[in-house]
């Protein structure tokens, strides 16, 4: 079959390999559509850093690996042992999480933070960029009719932003602060906004990201190049600042402007997966009792609730956040290549796996 792999920076090839095989408690999915993450674009320009080098500790596998964490796919085969809520030909998405089920944090029902944890795509297990997957019966989730095969690639980045939502201490009455119109941003918005949040406002600097901002929901979009984010927020808040920061943008100067604008009490939350270290005053947040979270992707409970949003109506803006297709052979020059040179016109690529879907 055909599989698009990693083998280093810069080095993703289109190669042939062998067909996986349904094992007892697996299924087996052909990928629809699936969409380049950031986190796959960071690999592809300075890694391997997420994708193991040596061999991962639950799936034994290291690069070069298939890419690909954000798809939807149609159940191809059972196997022996799975549950008879799922039948060949169910269109379904993946949470792509690799946990171990053992450790004290998986107990605990955070498979997010499981100490061995790894994501079907970066980690091993295959990838959505191929024509055929297996993954255990965990990780797929049917979707209501209503509900497209283009549209369910997209779950997993809402559920970042979903998951953020539902760790913070938000609350309707609230206003907020987001870091960054990209992907997750935009995730962020929509959760805030299905949760009937009375005032979002947005920090960004692309002219496109600021048009995207606007039209899924955000009440006031800020330029950080002209805008002094920090006044502004206070101008906006009752004088005190915001309630609630979420950073998806992860730069140091949107750190320090996010925290000036918070009002006592308020909580700044980490989405972002930085590149580099970045540097917090404690003072900054200890004399206004401020609080700084650090969120990690989903848990259990996201991405049903997501999927329950989109079909109900709730998330309806999300298929706007696709901005470009392309097929498979394409996902080099097409794809990534893409995000990197036009990066400002670009929110979500997706690519299709499967000609037949």
């Amino acid at each position: 079959m055909k599989a698009v792999r990693f083998h280093g920076k810069e080095d993703l090839r289109l190669e042939s390999i062998p067909e996986p095989e349904c094992g007892a408690g697996q299924i087996k999915v052909k990928p629809a559509w699936c969409g380049i993450c950031g986190s796959d674009l960071h690999e592809y320009m300075g890694g391997p850093s997420l994708c193991p080098t040596t061999p991962h500790p639950i799936t034994g596998e290291q690069v070069p690996l298939t890419f690909g964490h954000e798809f939807s796919g149609v159940i191809e085969e059972i196997g022996e042992g799975v549950s008879d809520k799922f039948a060949v030909g169910d269109r379904v998405c993946i949470q792509p999480i690799i946990y171990d089920g053992e450790c004290g944090a998986c107990k605990e029902g955070y498979i997010n933070c499981c100490y061995k944890n790894g994501f079907v795509g970066l980690s091993g297990w295959g990838g959505g960029l191929s024509e055929h997957i297996v993954v255990p019966e965990y990780a797929v989730y049917k979707l209501p009719d209503n509900v497209g095969l283009d549209v369910a690639a997209l779950v997993e980045p809402l559920a970042v932003g979903w998951h953020a939502v539902n760790m913070s201490p938000f609350k309707p009455s609230d206003s907020v602060l987001i870091l960054g119109g990209g992907p997750i941003g935009l995730a962020v918005i929509q959760a805030l906004r299905a949760r009937n949040c009375r005032q979002i406002i947005v920090s960004e600097v692309s002219a496109m990201r600021k048009e995207y901002a606007k039209d899924f929901g955000a009440h006031v979009v800020l330029d950080p190049t002209k805008d002094d984010i920090v006044a502004r927020c206070r101008e906006l808040a009752d004088g005190q600042g915001v309630n609630i920061t979420f950073d998806a943008a992860g730069v140091q100067p949107g750190l320090d402007q996010a925290i000036h604008a918070l009002r006592a009490h308020g909580t700044h939350v980490n989405i972002a997966i930085w590149e580099k270290r970045c540097s917090i005053f404690p003072n900054d947040l200890v004399f206004r009792e401020k609080r700084y979270l650090g969120v990690a992707t989903y848990v259990k409970g996201d991405f049903q609730e997501v999927i329950d949003a989109i079909s109900d109506g709730r998330l309806d803006m999300c298929k706007k956040m696709i901005t470009k297709r392309i097929e498979l052979d394409e996902v080099v020059e097409q794809g990534f290549k893409a995000l990197i040179k036009d990066k400002d016109n670009q929110v979500k690529i997706l690519v299709r796996a499967s000609g037949q879907i």
